[in-house]
């Protein structure tokens, strides 16, 4: 035995209630559950604290992160010692040389990452998938990395410029198809694609998974029957939802997941009545819930927010310096405004500036309220101040998820899987990685919607589960040795801060962890006594799910 942990209330993650036992570890794996004898081993005193498995986020965007930072900041600081990527079918393997501007800029308009710190930071010693996936093991991590195979960039590999503008032809669906196996062969957790309507990419044209008919999802999913194992994951959109993603489930004896289901995108209600319909249509279609509202940081030289609205493709198709003169026209103002009556008409009062230099005065108060003052619409308000100070006002939008009733309800659903933290994603914008301490302190201990049980249960036993990650999530003799012992009066988070530590020098928004005090990835510590062991990266490619 190596190290025998001792004190703690252990939730071993399958939902089952907690229960005083020292957990022994060996070779990186839980070797005992019980009544441990150290017989020479190292022990850790864990009294007071809870030992759980380590926590799983589904959801993550880090396909460039992780290769400039392989601690793979701030997931590592919450508890999180696996993570999932390629999500919403976007990612960055397969690219040919020739598409890796067009990928970047992909990645800069539907997730907010930074086009400069993607050109500075990727080192492209990679071209298909498996070479990805190689890449990824080239280095420690700090944490372990399982990654899916997008279809956006799939496509593109496949298609050429053509991927935004047609449907593909029957060899080039048979293509994909077969670099989807050679993905999935080579250790890939499985496929994502996305057919969102918000989901614009270079240049302001649909991403290119949006083109793709039902038709080719299907016979790209044989990939993943022929297979026999892997998730699908898919972000809705027309033509693609919860009946069709539950022919995909039935086609491939698969669990399809899709993202997200959130408040707020309806009357009060409309999510329950959405996970009802899930529910209906299939019994291996699993939504994507958050625990956290939807909140961006957003300034108008990086509108994703507004993506939805016709107009603000014009935007996006030119580089960032051009915009303000785009957004100084008379005509597109005019379009613009007629387009932003749906959605939005509903969002303005949630909608405050966070951060500026020039309109201090304005901070806390409403856009609705601003707009009245200045006689104008809302959207122009937030145009007008936002060229007075060279796009850089940055405004907080409350874009949904803020219904604590309803997500309480959809917290307690076992019919949904948490994800959606975008850990990689929107750095500047937003910081969601504390996800797990969040529903810990808040929902759990705070608000007492969930047990200790079913919330340890959601970050780990669960999505373990149906994303197919075999030998984590649970506290169980033989399952890798992935826990984290956490104070649970004093689990939480810290507030954002905007630091500017990303390649380029371009920023992003971290959240801390107060009360994680020791984190194992495969028996190794990457914290001990609430800081993090220098240096410490034991994690490991998960191929197919498993290290």
């Amino acid at each position: 035995m190596d190290t025998v942990l001792r004190g703690a209330k252990v939730v071993d993650g399958t939902g089952s209630p907690a229960r005083a036992a020292d957990v022994g570890i060996e070779n990186g794996r839980i070797a005992a559950v019980g009544d441990v004898a150290a017989n020479g081993a190292k022990e850790v005193d864990l009294d007071g604290l809870v030992l759980a498995p380590g926590f799983i986020d589904i959801h993550t965007h880090y396909d460039a992160q992780v290769l400039w930072d392989r601690d793979l900041t701030p997931s590592c600081w919450h508890g999180v010692t696996s993570v999932v990527m390629g999500n919403c079918g976007f990612g960055i393997a397969p690219t040919r040389p020739e598409h890796r501007s067009t990928i970047a800029r992909t990645l800069e308009n539907v997730e907010g990452m930074s086009v400069e710190a993607l050109e500075a930071g990727i080192p492209w010693t990679f071209e298909s998938f498996p070479e990805y996936l190689d890449a990824l093991d080239s280095a420690p991590t700090r944490l372990n990395v399982a990654a899916m195979i997008g279809h956006t960039p799939l496509r593109l590999y496949v298609l050429g410029d053509e991927a935004t503008e047609r449907a593909a032809k029957d060899d080039e669906v048979d293509r994909m198809r077969t670099l989807v196996a050679e993905a999935l062969a080579a250790g890939a957790l499985g496929f994502a694609t996305s057919k969102s309507p918000t989901h614009a990419g270079a240049e302001g044209k649909p991403v290119p998974s949006r083109l793709a008919e039902l038709d080719e999802v299907m016979r790209i999913a044989e990939a993943v029957r022929d297979a026999g194992r892997g998730v699908m994951q898919i972000t809705p959109g027309e033509g693609m939802f919860v009946d069709e993603m539950a022919q995909i489930s039935k086609l491939t004896g698969r669990p399809v997941s899709w993202t997200a289901l959130l408040t707020g995108i309806g009357p009060p209600g409309t999510a329950i009545t959405l996970l009802d319909m899930t529910a209906d249509a299939g019994d291996n279609v699993w939504p994507q819930i958050a625990c956290r509202p939807l909140v961006m940081q957003i300034t108008f030289e990086d509108p994703f927010a507004f993506s939805s609205i016709d107009a603000f493709k014009d935007v996006l198709e030119v580089p960032r310096d051009a915009r303000a003169d785009v957004y100084a026209d008379p005509s597109w103002r005019e379009r613009a405004r007629a387009g932003a009556g749906g959605v939005f008409s509903i969002k303005w009062d949630k909608t405050t500036i966070d951060e500026t230099e020039r309109h201090q005065a304005l901070m806390g108060r409403s856009l609705t309220e601003i707009a009245a003052e200045r006689g104008v619409e809302p959207l122009d308000a937030a145009i007008d101040l936002a060229l007075e100070e060279d796009l850089k006002t940055r405004f907080r939008v409350v874009l949904a998820n803020d219904d604590e009733e309803e997500v309480g309800k959809l917290l307690q659903d076992e019919r949904a899987v948490l994800g959606l933290s975008d850990a990689g994603a929107h750095a500047s914008q937003l910081c969601d990685a504390c996800f797990s301490t969040h529903l810990l302190g808040h929902w759990t201990r705070d608000m007492g919607i969930l047990s200790l049980e079913q919330a340890v249960w959601r970050l780990t036993g669960q999505p373990a589960q149906i994303f197919g990650i075999t030998d984590r999530g649970l506290i169980q003799e033989g399952k890798a040795a992935d826990l984290v012992a956490f104070d649970p009066d004093a689990i939480g988070v810290t507030a954002q801060e905007r630091v500017w530590d990303l390649p380029a020098g371009a920023d992003r928004l971290i959240v801390r962890s107060t009360g994680v005090e020791h984190v194992w990835v495969n028996g190794t510590a990457i914290r001990e006594n609430g800081a993090d062991v220098a240096e410490a990266r034991p994690g490991k490619l998960l191929r197919g799910g498993k290290a």
